[in-house]
């Protein structure tokens, strides 16, 4: 049973007006935290119907008097203000980029302390903590933020969304005395980069990741991706060779990702490229060297040329599916 008795807020994220399915999972662990309620904060439109049914009580929609929530200062100042209202537990988001700069930002504004990538929350004695996975997946720390309001920051599938029999939550107008330095920058375009039909990086449950190995050439690839449902994505060295776009780049200075299942081809194992990909639950690397790193922190390890074992692999997945 949840120990926490007082509500919790989370920041929620939205894409052409829908919830996203990463805030859904984020509202889904709170939800199991405490029986406090849960409420929501809103940076733009929210979709009240969805996050009704992820159990919100309350959404919190900040007044941002014209200026854009991608700016993170405006983002943090906005949900400081939902903090004052709301009196929360504490305050969980989404892990990716622009969560986890918001989360450092409210902080510092909060005098506490932020936990980012976390892979889990528990209630116990009626504070939260956070598990994380570090160095190279070698460590699975427990922590706790022991002094003012907490923030956390969740990977993306970590936890399976499911709805609840819930309300249209009450919609509270939050008004935000914005700084020089959140109105500093204003935001005059924005691109969005083409994802085709395949769940984006962060956000995929399986994951197939190119490295040098493929020698430029992500055919098979793409192809067992595509066989299974899965993300595509790249070494470092694939993508600064151009052989795939360079926003499939996994690791340190990229992507991170925590799927289910993540199938390295042709991956070395280089701590730049592990740091992103190691909360990865099942771990499958395919390499012709026996002595590549990644091998060391595989669940299963094929020794082996890709272009005899992924044409193998993909045949024998369409023979099982008949």
């Amino acid at each position: 049973m949840p120990e926490l008795d007082r509500p919790l807020l989370v920041v929620v994220d939205h894409v052409d007006g829908h919830l996203t399915t990463p805030s859904a999972e984020v509202l889904t662990l709170a939800r199991s935290l405490t029986t406090g309620g849960v409420s929501a904060v809103a940076l733009e439109a929210p979709d009240t119907a969805a996050l009704g049914r992820h159990g919100v009580g309350v959404v919190y929609v900040p007044e941002l008097d014209g200026l854009s929530p991608t700016v993170s200062a405006v983002a943090a100042e906005a949900v400081l203000a939902a903090v004052a209202q709301a009196r929360p537990a504490a305050v969980l988001l989404v892990s990716s980029f622009a969560g986890k700069e918001v989360a450092a930002r409210l902080a510092v504004a909060l005098d506490s302390g932020a936990v980012v990538d976390a892979t889990g929350i528990t209630a116990e004695d009626g504070a939260l903590v956070a598990s994380k996975v570090v160095l190279q997946g070698t460590w699975e720390t427990a922590c706790e933020v022991t002094r003012g309001v907490p923030v956390i920051a969740v990977k993306p599938t970590v936890v399976e969304a499911t709805a609840v029999d819930g309300a249209e939550p009450e919609t509270v107008a939050v008004p935000v005395d914005f700084s020089a330095a959140a109105r500093a920058v204003r935001v005059l375009s924005r691109t969005e980069h083409p994802r085709g039909g395949r769940a984006p990086l962060g956000e995929a449950r399986t994951v197939v990741v190119g490295g040098r190995g493929v020698e430029g050439d992500f055919s098979l690839v793409t192809e067992l991706a595509d066989e299974i449902g899965a993300a595509v994505g790249a070494t470092r060295v694939a993508t600064d060779e151009g052989w795939i776009e360079h926003a499939a780049q996994v690791g340190q200075t990229g992507v991170t990702i925590s799927p289910r299942l993540y199938i390295g081809i042709g991956v070395s194992g280089a701590i730049h490229h592990t740091a992103g990909m190691q909360a990865a639950q099942t771990i499958v690397a395919v390499n012709s060297d026996p002595e590549a790193p990644i091998f060391e922190m595989a669940d299963l390890g094929i020794v082996g040329d890709l272009n005899d074992v992924l044409p193998q692999a993909i045949e024998e997945l369409r023979r099982l599916r008949g």
